[in-house]
């Protein structure tokens, strides 16, 4: 309704939404982040650490955990409880969490960086790549446009939304005070999450420095950055007024960067940005000194980075290679994010990570879906403006001496050859998900995470440390929290399954799956509530550190650097925007593994690199699912 999305003068609706509750309305109220007890610590450490361990090793690494406990732990919990009451205005992880990923040297892509693609337009003729780039960019404007009114919608998780997600309470909720909102939605039991880092989706960028980097944003920044064909180009969206372009002129002007047949560069830029940081960081200043500056004050504070791809998508494997790394000419890995459109309309998003977590993308893209497809601004019918778009169009030139092009040379060989060894598999389990997972009172992701387990034993004969992120938006300036799925409670059950099946009945299995189900639903419940232990102990290492101590004995034991090693890293999603997602292995010898747990399948995307089999641990991870559902139905396996 015209009303309802306030129409500027050009006639093109310049929001999507506008909400009567502000955005912000619940962000001064959010709860703090509980720094849990030393001890609650201790034990949930030593928990996860008990199947990774044989006896005696465990012994050691309580023994060291105790001492901990006792000593130097203390003071230094101590000391962060002190530190956190004097910085009420933010969480006890923000600071630590921010060093640890701007500091950390690897490449982002890969590393860190994670993707997520759109499922196809329901209307086919809306997926070609003119069409489609046009209004997902007008509907990324429109979001961002919202959210910088303060009209977007709050991000508010409903355990109840029959109460809570209603016009009623709406109008009731936005006249309470904002520093007492929250509890207002609680009593309603309404979760509102924190929304601090979505102002960086927007013009901003992720500089490299010696040591440690930037994130770099500036909101008066008004153009686009498009890449094609290695090629970097630029143009206005808004007008001085901050009104968005009329679509069809941004149209035009995608258009004709399309048809734009200048040859590659011999020396694409992209690449730099898929280099070791400190690397990437001594280039940049050589950038800037050979008279670059203009051109990289235009990429670092564009709106947003626009990658259209001159390929079709062959299949799943190929759309997650694209959307994970793809070619580095055509991306700038260090952008917020990249929206990626490929020559047959097929879109996704890679996102660099330190400025924010899955939640703020996944909403972003949620709307940028419903809208782009239910309210598209142009038709596969409609004719672009008559503007000069060779004019409103700037395509950037940068001035390279040797010492750069040699530097993306090299850049191009690294990067060629670490994509080169990565392997990307995928399988779609179709014979059930969460309807007869939920029917049969069994948490679905927890079978998910115990067929990871079993799947890896049966494999590789042994458990390993396993990683699930879970989101502490709850909290304000939460980030993520992790969930240690590997259990003593997996590690019987899967013995079970893949070694000592003729001696349990079914009814016995069924027993050992639901034991694991409850175990990981409490594993999950404590993470999202600020409880696990990953985090807390981060900080008193980082608080230590920073405080010019020794490291405490505690973090030199190997056992600890086995937990933090971790071979299976896990996340997972489920939306109606989102075809898949995935992410690079955590470490050389690991999994990275995305998975969706569906109403009637389960689907899941590995990637590794030659030091594991990722095909062979997909074909394990089927096999354990198939066994656990027949158990689940009450049937016999091998029958």
């Amino acid at each position: 309704a015209p009303g309802r999305r306030g129409y500027s003068g050009a006639g093109a609706a310049e929001f999507l939404h506008r909400s009567i509750v502000p955005t912000m309305h619940y962000q001064k109220s959010l709860p703090r982040l509980p720094v849990p007890k030393l001890e609650d610590t201790i034990t949930r450490y030593l928990n996860a650490q008990k199947p990774l361990l044989n006896d005696d090793q465990f012994r050691k690494t309580e023994e060291l955990a105790h001492a901990f406990e006792k000593g130097i732990g203390r003071e230094l919990h101590e000391q962060l409880v002190a530190q956190d009451n004097q910085n009420k205005h933010t969480s006890y992880i923000t600071g630590p969490w921010f060093d640890m990923y701007l500091k950390a040297r690897e490449p982002v892509v890969l590393n860190f960086n994670a993707f997520m693609s759109f499922n196809p337009d329901p209307k086919s003729e809306y997926n070609d790549q003119l069409t489609r780039a046009t209004n997902m960019t007008v509907s990324a404007i429109r979001f961002m446009k919202t959210f910088r009114a303060g009209y977007l919608e709050p991000e508010v998780f409903h355990l109840n939304p029959e109460k809570s997600d209603t016009e009623t309470f709406k109008k009731i909720i936005r006249f309470v005070p904002s520093s007492i909102s929250w509890f207002g939605a609680y009593m309603v039991n309404a979760y509102p999450l924190d929304m601090s880092q979505y102002f960086r989706l927007f013009n901003s960028t992720r500089l490299p420095k010696l040591d440690k980097d930037e994130l770099y944003t500036d909101e008066k920044a008004k153009h686009l950055l498009v890449l094609r064909n290695g090629n970097f180009y630029v143009f206005d969206v808004l007008d001085r007024d901050g009104n968005m372009l009329k679509p069809s002129e941004i149209q035009a002007h995608l258009k004709y960067i399309l048809s734009d047949n200048s040859p590659a560069p011999a020396f694409p830029l992209g690449y730099l940005t898929s280099e070791n940081r400190d690397t990437w960081a001594s280039l940049r200043k050589t950038l800037l000194e050979n008279g670059n500056e203009e051109a990289l004050q235009k990429v670092d504070s564009a709106m947003f980075c626009l990658s259209l791809d001159d390929f079709p998508v062959k299949d799943f494997v190929h759309l997650s290679h694209t959307m994970l790394h793809g070619d580095a000419a055509n991306r700038w890995y260090d952008k917020s994010f990249n929206l990626i459109i490929t020559k047959d309309g097929t879109a996704g998003i890679n996102f660099e990570h330190s400025w924010g977590d899955g939640v703020a993308v996944l909403r972003f893209q949620n709307e940028v879906f419903k809208d782009s497809t239910e309210t598209p601004a142009i038709s596969p019918q409609s004719q672009p403006a008559s503007v000069d778009s060779s004019r409103a169009v700037q395509k950037l030139d940068f001035k390279l001496n040797d010492a750069l092009k040699a530097g993306i040379t090299k850049a191009k060989q690294k990067f060629d050859a670490t994509v080169e060894s990565l392997s990307v598999n995928m399988i779609q389990f179709q014979e059930g998900g969460k309807e007869l997972l939920k029917q049969k009172k069994v948490s679905p992701d927890a079978v998910a995470q115990l067929a990871f387990q079993m799947a890896f034993l049966r494999q590789y004969d042994q458990t390993v440390a396993t990683y699930e992120s879970c989101s502490t938006a709850a909290f304000k300036h939460g980030r993520t929290e992790t969930i240690r799925p590997a259990s003593v409670h997996t590690k019987k059950c899967s013995e079970a399954f893949v070694k000592e099946l003729s001696k349990h009945s079914t009814e016995e299995l069924q027993n050992l799956i639901v034991e694991c189900s409850k175990y990981h639903g409490r594993l999950t419940k404590e993470a999202a509530m600020g409880q696990g232990f990953d985090r807390h102990l981060f900080s008193l290492r980082y608080l230590a550190l920073s405080k010019g101590l020794a490291l405490p004995d505690f973090y030199q034991d190997p056992a600890y650097g086995r937990l933090n090693h971790n071979i299976i890293s896990t996340s997972t999603l489920v939306s109606p925007a989102v075809q898949l997602g995935g992410f690079g292995p955590v470490v050389p010898d690991g999994f990275g593994v995305g998975y969706q747990v569906q109403d009637d399948w389960i689907g899941c995307n590995v990637s590794a690199y030659p030091a594991r089999n990722g095909k062979e641990f997909l074909e394990c991870i089927y096999k354990s699912l198939e066994d656990i559902f027949k158990v689940l139905k009450g049937k016999k396996i091998g029958s």
